[in-house]
């Protein structure tokens, strides 16, 4: 028997169904890294949730190493002790159902919810190799070009071979050439046609900017940002990539930026996925305040939040809570 369709946000998992028997339940497949997992839950004088992968070549040969933690909470039920009962931190290698059971020790009966926050997901190997994790190293920033050429592309900025334009940051210069950020950006090809001091000069202006996060941003368009820099400066790197028209890096900040929302940062990735227009950003933000509920973990800022974000972004909110409650 199974209960409703299982949601997922980021790192998150959830599982809303009805316990009426004591008959096991089994939540229906969602996707987390490369793997397909199920939720299930056994009902006697507790309850027993388990957590497990679909056993799919992939996960035979490949199996997950995980750590994760559960939640589970009663929906509408006022009891005493019907608060949200979590489990520690675990971190284990999954292959079938018999891998993992915790016990809930939640005797209540009525409608719930199971939540899964995945802290690290790594493909377990039996050949004797460290396991690695897929993130951030499954969302690998260089481009398919030949490792040759991202090496000279990198020797050329590094170096400032033939470097021809000088770019003013925050807090330092940085030599660059004309024909990379060109091809990279329409906004720097218009700079470098126009009659402007700026070609005159042969320098720009980027003062929004520190060395550093610009030196990430000269490093995605030569090619060689390695995931340390991009994770570090992402957020930095989105404004630039809205500014300077770079689609592409534009939308890989959004998707990366959607991949460790948290409680902590809800608020401030909502706000820019608004201004930046990054619709799957919003989404997954907005879903994880009101479908998950996190939003009562942000009450200390909300009201903050309320005095400076837009009327439009707002109204968006209340309707979006008010699905989420009506649904619940």
């Amino acid at each position: 028997m199974r209960g409703t369709k299982t949601q997922t946000v980021a790192r998150f998992a959830q599982w809303t169904f009805e316990t009426l028997s004591s008959n096991p339940k089994q939540s229906e497949a969602f996707k987390m890294g490369p793997w397909t997992w199920f939720i299930s839950v056994e009902k006697d004088e507790t309850m027993y949730v388990r957590l497990y992968p679909e056993p799919t070549p992939i996960a035979k040969e490949h199996p997950p190493l995980a750590r994760f933690r559960i939640k589970v909470e009663a929906i509408n039920v006022r009891e005493e002790n019907s608060g949200p009962h979590v489990s520690a931190i675990q971190e284990r290698v999954l292959r079938t159902s018999e891998d993992f059971a915790w016990s809930a020790d939640f005797a209540y009966y009525g409608r719930f919810t199971v939540e899964v926050e995945f802290f690290d997901l790594k493909i377990w190997t039996t050949n004797g190799d460290l396991p690695t994790s897929i993130w951030p190293s499954s969302y690998g920033m260089k481009s398919q070009a030949s490792l040759s050429t991202l090496q000279s592309c990198s020797r050329m900025l590094n170096e400032s071979i033939h470097a021809d334009v000088s770019i003013n940051t925050a807090d330092g210069m940085v030599r660059a050439h004309k024909a990379i950020l060109s091809a990279s950006s329409p906004v720097f090809r218009s700079i470098f046609l126009d009659q402007c001091n700026e070609k005159e000069s042969s320098t720009i202006n980027i003062e929004d900017m520190s060395m550093d996060s610009c030196m990430a941003l000269l490093s995605y368009m030569y090619g060689s940002i390695n995931e340390e820099d991009f994770w570090k400066h992402r957020v930095t790197l989105l404004g630039a990539a809205h500014k300077y028209d770079m689609t592409d890096l534009k939308n890989s900040c959004e998707e990366n930026l959607t991949k460790d929302i948290n409680s902590e940062n809800v608020l401030d990735r909502l706000q820019k996925a608004w201004h930046y227009e990054l619709d799957n950003l919003k989404e997954a933000c907005m879903v994880f305040l009101f479908d998950f509920k996190k939003i009562y973990e942000v009450r200390d800022e909300i009201d903050k939040f309320f005095e400076q974000a837009d009327r439009e972004l707002l109204i968006k909110m209340f309707h979006q809570g008010l699905g989420a409650w009506k649904v619940a």
